[in-house]
């Protein structure tokens, strides 16, 4: 098996890399760094958005790196003070702005907002203008569960690409990705490995850590992988475009070494029977 990071085909024909890195959290120091690793490390994927502060440091290390631009699949998101059509341009630009680039490949709405749908909407709207006139590859979505996603559709022009929520061995999310899939909507993992158990609302759900679960730490040892390399093999088999967060080299560098092995039937069943259906995050519901 060639270590190659595979791609997935949007639905209006853009390729994206099915792995990539998330920044979540990373510190103004830490994401040049973090960037510029992953890019060296063959990592194709960067996934920022405006509420984590730091895309002119992303824009920094994705210009330094000698890629061309092309080769740099780059995600922003929208922020929720920024609903609304003329809003939501405003805010793109700003993005843009600071990111230092001429176009973006994937732009996203941050949340839903379903006790004011009509904001929702007008900022899709401007997102299918970016997309129109060629300031994006391709839109869509976060954290939105079935309803939340038909109800978009029903009323937008054109059907988001992806739709990134969170989804974790934990928290398998059956229910969205068949959602997703009836739509031809690709779907991207966040918290790919659990992490936001850990860190999320004081740690209430630290237990329920996949890392430390002993089916994914059996099948790690039969592999001669790390638990988190094991993981992140699962959402690859299951089709899924997974973006593990860190900040260090050598994690940058293992979250990537995952294309020289496969899970078997039975092994990819037993991660799955994981599942709490226990959300670790904010419900996007409540947001």
């Amino acid at each position: 098996m060639t270590a190659t990071n595979p791609t997935i085909t949007l639905n209006n024909g853009v390729q994206m890399p099915a792995l990539g890195l998330g920044i979540f959290q990373s510190s103004l120091a830490e994401t040049v760094d973090a960037v510029t690793t992953a890019l060296r490390t063959g990592y194709r994927l960067i996934d920022t958005a405006a509420a984590y502060g730091n895309e002119k440091e992303v824009g920094e290390a994705v210009r330094a790196s000698g890629l061309e631009r092309a080769e740099v699949f780059v995600t922003t998101k929208l922020w929720l003070d920024d609903y609304g059509y003329d809003s939501a341009l405003r805010a793109f630009d700003t993005s843009l702005a600071k990111l230092g680039l001429d176009y973006l490949d994937l732009y996203l709405l941050h949340w839903p907002i379903p006790a004011a749908f009509e904001q929702t909407l007008a900022s899709y709207r401007a997102a299918e203008k970016l997309l129109a006139d060629g300031l994006v590859r391709a839109i869509g979505v976060c954290n939105h569960n079935p309803d939340h996603l038909q109800r978009l559709i029903d009323q937008a022009d054109v059907v988001p690409a992806v739709n990134q929520v969170e989804l974790h061995p934990y928290f398998t999310q059956q229910a969205v990705r068949d959602a997703d899939a009836s739509h031809g909507v690709a779907t991207q993992s966040w918290a790919p490995l659990g992490g936001v158990n850990v860190y999320w609302n004081g740690g209430r759900n630290a237990a329920k850590n996949p890392l430390t679960h002993p089916v994914i730490t059996e099948i790690a040892a039969r592999h001669g992988k790390t638990p988190a390399q094991v993981i992140l093999r699962w959402h690859l088999e299951h089709g899924l475009a997974p973006i593990p967060k860190s900040v260090r080299a050598h994690r940058i560098a293992e979250n990537f070494d995952v294309f020289d092995f496969r899970l078997t039937g039975e092994e990819i069943a037993a991660i799955d029977a994981i599942n709490s259906g226990m959300r670790g995050g904010p419900d996007p519901d409540r947001h």
